[in-house]
C-alpha cells in the first residue's frame, strides 16, 4: 500500500494554536518516550529520518506534522511519561498533548505506541481512559516485537487484547516491529480505513 509513501515534513510547533489549517484528517502518535514512536512512523512511511530517532528519551518536544499526498496527515505528539526534564517543561508537553488530542477536530484516530515487553503502563491507562470518551479509534502498536519469543508475543498480544476490550472505546492491538519490518501492513489497514472516513 502506498497510502504512506511520501510524506513529507510540513512543521513543528510549541503551540497548538499553531498549527496549519487542517486539509485533511489526521493520525495522531503517543506514546511513552522511547517506546519507539519516530521509528514506527518511519517504517511506516518507508523514510529512515522522516521523523527523528533518538535513543535519547524525551526528544519530541513538539507537535511534528507530517503531510501525506491525499491531504491527510500523521502527527508525531511528544512522548510522555519521561521523569528527567523540568517540571515546567514537562507541564508544557502535557497541555499540548491534551489540547491537541481534545480539540482538534481534523483528528481521526489515536495510534498509540507501546514497548512490546512493556505494555499498559499506568500512563498508557490514563491515556486511553482520556482519550476513550471522544470515542475516536484507538490502534495499540506493540513495537520492539522482535525481541520477544514467538510464543511471549502471542501471550502479550492476548493480554492487551483482552485488557482494552473493556475501554468503551473502539480499541485494537498488533505486534510491530520497526526492525524486522513485521506489522507493517496490519497497521497501515487500520489507519488506511480511518483516513476514508468523512470527519
Amino acid at each position: 500500500m502506498s497510502l504512506f509513501r511520501h510524506a513529507v515534513f510540513e512543521i513543528s510547533v510549541a503551540k497548538p494554536q499553531d498549527l496549519p489549517e487542517a486539509t485533511g484528517p489526521e493520525i495522531a502518535f503517543a506514546g511513552r518516550s522511547n517506546a519507539g514512536k519516530s521509528s514506527a512512523i518511519n517504517t511506516l512511511v518507508g523514510h529512515t529520518r522522516l521523523a527523528f530517532v533518538s535513543k535519547t528519551p524525551g526528544r519530541t518536544q513538539l507537535i511534528n506534522l507530517f503531510r501525506l499526498r491525499n491531504g491527510a496527515a500523521l502527527v508525531d505528539l511528544p512522548g510522555y511519561g519521561y521523569a528527567d526534564v523540568p517540571e515546567k517543561i514537562r507541564k508544557q508537553w502535557q497541555g499540548l498533548l491534551e489540547t491537541y488530542l481534545a480539540r482538534r477536530q481534523a483528528l481521526a484516530g489515536l495510534v498509540m505506541i507501546m514497548d512490546a515487553r512493556r505494555p499498559l503502563t499506568d500512563l498508557d491507562r490514563q491515556m486511553i481512559n482520556w482519550f476513550g470518551p471522544t470515542g475516536k479509534p484507538i490502534h495499540c502498536l506493540l513495537t520492539k516485537a522482535d525481541k520477544l519469543t514467538r510464543q511471549e508475543q502471542t501471550k502479550v498480544l492476548r493480554q492487551v487484547r483482552a485488557e482494552v476490550a473493556d475501554a468503551g472505546s473502539p480499541i485494537t492491538a498488533q505486534l510491530f516491529s520497526s526492525l524486522k519490518k513485521l506489522g507493517i501492513e496490519d497497521a497501515e489497514t487500520v489507519i488506511a480505513a480511518w483516513l476514508e472516513q468523512p470527519l
